[in-house]
C-alpha cells in the first residue's frame, strides 16, 4: 500500500505543481494579491507530497520489493544496503524522481526564504519554477513511472549497475542534481524579471545566493565525479571529457560566468541583459546534460538510459523552456538599459572579460561534444572527439582566466589606475620565479609544469594580497583585527580562487610528470618504477557480498623503504556479468603510488600496471577549497538580508 500512496503523492504533486503554475502568474499579472498568495502554500505542499512519494519509493528498495518493476531491475537481496538506497536514483526513473524532488525543495525555499521579494517577483518566479516542475512531472506520470507494477513478481532482482555500487557514485549523482536543478532558481528569477520589465541591484543580489548554492553543488559533485573515476574505472585519469562529464562541465562554467556577472548588475546596475541571458543559458545546458545522460544518442560510460523517445521528449522540454525564455529575452532586453559607465581598466572590465572567457569555453566544449552527433547526422560520418581536441582547445581559456581573476578582484568599480594593479607585482614576480625553477629543476622539460606551477602561485598569492588590501592601512594589529571581521563573500572569494590555483597546479603536475609502467608478473616477481619497486607477493580469490574478486597484494618499497602492501581488484558482479576494477593506490601529500591488476595471461601470470601520480590529491583538493569558498560567501549576511533597494510598493486589491 505504501507504495500505491506513494503513486498517488506522485500525481497529486503534479496537480498541486499546475495550480502553483497557473494561478499566481494570473495575479501577478493583474495584481491580485489573492491569487499571488497561493505561491507559497502550494510550493509547501507540493514538496512535502513528492518527498512523501520518493520515500515510498526508497522504502520498496530496502524492503527488496520486487512486485515493484524498478527494485527487479535495479537492485538484488545480496546487495549492501547502502547501494539499495543508492539504488533509488542509479537509473532513469528514480533520478527523475529525485529531480523532481530537488526542483519542489528549491522552489520551497524559495517560497520559505523570500518572503521580502516584491509579491509580484516573487509570485512569477514561484509560478515559472512550478512550469518547470509541471514538465518533468508529466515526463514521470506518463513515460518514465518509477511505480509500475509487476503481475508476477521474481524471487530476486537483477542487482545495479556494478560500477554504481562505490561510495563516491553513491552521493555524486545527488549532488549534480542539486547543481542542475539549483539553476532552475536563477533560470525562474530570470524569465520572473523579463514577465515584469524590470532588473535592477535589487534582483542581482536576490539570483546570487541561488546561483552560488547551483555552483556550489556542482563542484562537490563534478569533484566526486571526478575522484571516482580515478580510483574505480582503473585508468588511472580524472578527466577523460567524456559526454556525461561534459554534460556537468558546460553549466558549472555559465554558472561561473553567472556569479561574476550578477556581481555587475548588483552593484554597477550594468550587464542586465547579459546576465539574464547567462541565467537562461545555466538551465538550459542543465537540460542539455539531462539529454545526453538519457537520450542514447550519444555513447558514455556512465550513461544510464538509452531510450530515444525519452529523448525527444527532454528534447521538447528544453526546446520549450530555453526557447521561450530566448524569445521573452528578445521581446524584453530592449528596455533593459544598463546604467553603469566604466572605464576599460576597471573591474567590470575584468568582469566582463571572465565571462567572456567562460562562456566561449564552455561553447567549445558544447561544439566538441555534439560534433560527433551533428557529423552523422549531416554528413553521414562517424567522428569522435577526444581529450587532443578539447586539452588543445579548452587549456587557453583556462590559461586567460586564470590571469584575469586576480585583476578583477583587486581592481576598483569604474575605473582603475596602474597603482591599483602594481598591489598584485610580489605575486607576479613570485609565479614567475616558481616557474623559472621549476623549469631548472625538470630533467625533461616542458612548459606544462612550470606554466601551471606558475598559475597556481600566481592564483593563490594574488588573493592572500586581495584579501589583506581590504584591512585597510594601520598597525598590524588592527589589520588582523579587520581581516577577521572581513565579509563571508571576501573570504569565500579567496578561497575559490585560491583553490582554482590549487587544481590547476595539480592538473597540470599530473598530466606532466606522470610516470606509467606495464608488466606481465608471477607471484614473487618484482617491478622497478622511478624510485619505487613492486613485488607481487600473492593472487587470490575472495567472495564479496555480491561479487567475486580477483584480489593482488603488491608490496612496495620506496628508495628501499618498505611503504606496504597495496590491495588491487578486479571484481565481477555474477547477476550484472560486469567487471569492476579496484586500484590500490598509497595516497601522499605530492603523489600517489597507484597499482591495478589486470587480466591472467595465456602464458602464465598476471597483467600489472603501475603508476607514479604526482600531486593527484591537489586537484580534488583545490574542488574542496573551492567548494568551502562557496559554503562561506553563502555565510555572508548580506545574502540574508533583503535587498532593500527595492521597496514592494502596495498594490491595490479589485473589488470583488
Amino acid at each position: 500500500m505504501i507504495v500505491e500512496f506513494g503513486h498517488f503523492a506522485l500525481v497529486l504533486a503534479f496537480a498541486t505543481a499546475l495550480v502553483q503554475m497557473v494561478i499566481p502568474l494570473i495575479g501577478a499579472h493583474y495584481r491580485w494579491s489573492g491569487w499571488m498568495a497561493v505561491a507559497s502554500p502550494a510550493a509547501t505542499v507540493q514538496v512535502l507530497l513528492v518527498a512523501f512519494s520518493f520515500a515510498a519509493l526508497t522504502y520498496a528498495f530496502v524492503t527488496s520489493d520486487f512486485s515493484l518493476r524498478l527494485v527487479v531491475l535495479n537492485s538484488h537481496t545480496d546487495k549492501p544496503m547502502l547501494y539499495k538506497v543508492t539504488g533509488v536514483w542509479g537509473n532513469h526513473e528514480g533520478s527523475l524522481l529525485l529531480w523532481v524532488l530537488i526542483l519542489a525543495l528549491f522552489g520551497a525555499a524559495a517560497a520559505w526564504f523570500g518572503q521580502q521579494l516584491p509579491p509580484t517577483l516573487r509570485a512569477r518566479v514561484l509560478g515559472v519554477q512550478a512550469s518547470v516542475g509541471v514538465a518533468f512531472y508529466a515526463f514521470i506520470i506518463f513515460t518514465s513511472n518509477p511505480f509500475t507494477r509487476l503481475a508476477v513478481p521474481p524471487f530476486n532482482g537483477e542487482d545495479l549497475n556494478p560500477l554504481l555500487q562505490d561510495p563516491g557514485l553513491a552521493f555524486h549523482p545527488p549532488f549534480l542534481y542539486l547543481g542542475y536543478v539549483g539553476l532552475s532558481m536563477a533560470f525562474s528569477f530570470a524569465v520572473a524579471a523579463l514577465l515584469e520589465g524590470r532588473v535592477d541591484a535589487a534582483w542581482g543580489r536576490w539570483v546570487r545566493p541561488w546561483t552560488l548554492a547551483a555552483w556550489l553543488f556542482l563542484t562537490i559533485g563534478i569533484a566526486l565525479g571526478s575522484w571516482w573515476a580515478y580510483y574505480e574505472l582503473g585508468w588511472g585519469g580524472f578527466w577523460f571529457w567524456d559526454p556525461v562529464e561534459n554534460a556537468s562541465f558546460m553549466p558549472w562554467l555559465i554558472a561561473a560566468a553567472l556569479l561574476h556577472s550578477a556581481i555587475v548588475v548588483e552593484k554597477r546596475e550594468a550587464l542586465k541583459s547579459w546576465t539574464i541571458l547567462l541565467a537562461i543559458l545555466a538551465f538550459g545546458f542543465s537540460l542539455v546534460g539531462t539529454f545526453i545522460v538519457r537520450s542514447g544518442v550519444l555513447t558514455s560510460v556512465h550513461a544510464f538510459a538509452n531510450d530515444p523517445e525519452r529523448g525527444v521528449y527532454i528534447l521538447a522540454i528544453l526546446g520549450i523552456f530555453t526557447g521561450g525564455a530566448l524569445a521573452l529575452f528578445a521581446w524584453r532586453a530592449p528596455t533593459m538599459q544598463a546604467k553603469g559607465v566604466f572605464g576599460v581598466v576597471s573591474r567590470e572590465s575584468a568582469l566582463v572579460a571572465n565571462n567572456l572567457l567562460l562562456a566561449v569555453a564552455c561553447f567549445v566544449v558544447f561544439i566538441g561534444t555534439i560534433w560527433p552527433l551533428i557529423a552523422e547526422m549531416a554528413f553521414d560520418r562517424k567522428l569522435s572527439v577526444g581529450p587532443p581536441f578539447f586539452n588543445a582547445a579548452f587549456t587557453p581559456f583556462v590559461i586567460a582566466l586564470a590571469i584575469i581573476l586576480p585583476l578583477g578582484s583587486i581592481l576598483p568599480w569604474k575605473r582603475g589606475t596602474g597603482a591599483t594593479m602594481r598591489k598584485m607585482l610580489p605575486a607576479a614576480v613570485l609565479a614567475i620565479a616558481v616557474a623559472g625553477l621549476v623549469w631548472a629543476m625538470e630533467t625533461e622539460r616542458s612548459l606544462g609544469g612550470p606554466l601551471g606551477a606558475a598559475l597556481g602561485v600566481w592564483l593563490v598569492v594574488a588573493s592572500l594580497i586581495d584579501l589583506w588590501s581590504r584591512t585597510g592601512r594601520g598597525p598590524l594589529s588592527g589589520r588582523l583585527s579587520r581581516l577577521t571581521r572581513l565579509p563571508g563573500a571576501d573570504w569565500g572569494k579567496a578561497l575559490a580562487h585560491g583553490g582554482l590555483g590549487i587544481t590547476i597546479f595539480g592538473v597540470a603536475a599530473l598530466v606532466t610528470w606522470e610516470q606509467e609502467k606495464i608488466e606481465v608478473m608471477n607471484i614473487g616477481d618484482r617491478m622497478t618504477l622511478g624510485a619505487y619497486e613492486i613485488v607481487l607477493e600473492d593472487v587470490s580469490r575472495v567472495q564479496g557480498p555480491n561479487y567475486i574478486s580477483t584480489l593482488a597484494r603488491m608490496h612496495v618499497y620506496e628508495d628501499g623503504r618498505d611503504i606496504g602492501v597495496l590491495p588491487a581488484e578486479k571484481r565481477v558482479y555474477p547477476v550484472a556479468q560486469m567487471p569492476t576494477t579496484e586500484a590500490g593506490i598509497d595516497n601522499g601529500f605530492t603523489r600517489d603510488f597507484y597499482a591495478v591488476i589486470g587480466d591472467p595471461q595465456t602464458g602464465g601470470g598476471w597483467a600489472v600496471r603501475v603508476y607514479i601520480k604526482p600531486f593527484a590529491n591537489w586537484v580534488w583538493g583545490g574542488a574542496i577549497i573551492m567548494a568551502l569558498g562557496g559554503i562561506v560567501s553563502l555565510t555572508d549576511r548580506r545574502y540574508r538580508v533583503a535587498a532593500g533597494a527595492r521597496k514592494a510598493t502596495p498594490q491595490p486589491v479589485p473589488a470583488e
